[in-house]
């Protein structure tokens, strides 16, 4: 009778049997699409100074690659370096004068390979299928020609921003994103649920506060919380792995302060939105691991499906982890992050909107 019970509770939930259904499908059918660790769509910049046969081979056999999105036409380096450092080149390849030619003299000069290592997997593995596809090209025309290659192409690499391609580096500050979503939602949704619980939250809905009011009494405190939590995490990890950022710290804590007002906003709307604890941390838990697998922070964007990289931009961590990597690494100035602070700033302002909406106040 009581496992009779227990079912008949579970399914007259309207929320928990759809959520039984639904968390199955995201994992098992959209999560492998979007975790990924093979590197895709590294968009390449080839340079060529020979215009000979083996460098159009080398440049025939990039394109043809599932990996490479080729880019030709650019006049010189320093064109191709600025794309890179806006984020629109991953990889640069020069293949210098006269390459073909001092190839089969053994004079050549290198090939040069240079990579955005912000994110140290996509450069690292983009440097990697690089060299592999100039070294196949490489060795098709020599057998084709007849000369010798040495033990292996004249290659120089240089990772820009991330020379020794460390992966904390990579990886610290989407860490600390995890840790200010974390706190941003799970905070305020524990506070808001407990008070449902205890049934305190109704003396709170018969006095004479706003809705406004009531939702930045329970942010403020948490909206401190995350920057004092940014604050000591980059303490952290100068003490401990001398990492610090590159640029501007004001630009840092701006970014954190509008994604904790997104993450704080989505959770008290989830807490408005739901009857138990359970069904708020579930879906909340959800959300989390949504925006985590999802936005560029452990596995790069690009790499996706393009439906679900339109998706990605409905998602405030898709621009926070840009502002963080792009000011700790890179150094990038204020300016050039407009477009992800006007996104962040959009998205605080709609989630913000609708936990006043959809919170319940007695009138």
């Amino acid at each position: 009778m009581l496992i009779r019970k227990e079912l008949t509770q579970f399914f007259r939930n309207r929320f928990l049997p759809a959520l039984l259904v639904f968390m199955p499908i995201m994992l098992v059918l959209v999560m492998p699409l979007v975790s990924q660790m093979d590197i895709q769509n590294v968009t390449v910049a080839f340079i060529d100074h020979d215009r000979s046969t083996l460098s159009m081979r080398m440049e025939s056999h990039i394109a043809n690659t599932d990996y490479f999105r080729i880019q030709s036409g650019f006049r010189d380096y320093e064109e191709a370096i600025q794309q890179l450092d806006k984020g629109k080149v991953d990889v640069i390849i020069t293949i210098p004068e006269h390459f073909e030619r001092d190839m089969q003299t053994g004079q050549a000069k290198s090939i040069s390979i240079v990579a955005n290592a912000v994110n140290a997997t996509k450069g690292g593995q983009g440097i990697q299928y690089a060299v592999q596809t100039i070294a196949s090209a490489v060795t098709e025309i020599s057998r084709e020609q007849g000369f010798a290659v040495g033990e292996a192409s004249p290659i120089t690499i240089q990772n820009r921003y991330n020379p020794t391609g460390n992966y904390r580096f990579f990886m610290l500050p989407a860490l600390i994103i995890i840790l200010l979503l974390l706190n941003s939602c799970f905070l305020p949704l524990l506070n808001i649920m407990t008070e449902k619980e205890n049934g305190t939250i109704e003396q709170i809905n018969v006095t004479p506060i706003t809705r406004l009011e009531f939702i930045l009494a329970k942010l403020i405190p948490y909206w401190l919380m995350a920057i004092l939590l940014v604050a000591f995490s980059i303490l952290l990890a100068w003490i401990f792995y001398g990492l610090v950022p590159e640029g501007s710290m004001a630009v840092i804590f701006l970014a954190s302060f509008l994604f904790s007002l997104c993450m704080s906003g989505l959770a008290v709307t989830m807490a408005n939105i739901s009857d138990t604890m359970q069904q708020a941390i579930f879906v909340i838990f959800f959300f989390a691991m949504i925006f985590i697998l999802m936005s560029g922070l452990l596995t790069p964007i690009h790499s996706m499906p393009m439906w679900v990289q339109c998706i990605t931009y409905a998602f405030p961590t898709r621009y926070v982890i840009n502002i963080f990597r792009a000011v700790y690494l890179k150094g990038t100035l204020l300016s050039e992050l407009r477009f992800d602070l006007l996104m962040l700033t959009s998205l605080a302002v709609f989630f913000n909107v609708l936990a006043t909406v959809t919170y319940k106040k007695q009138q």
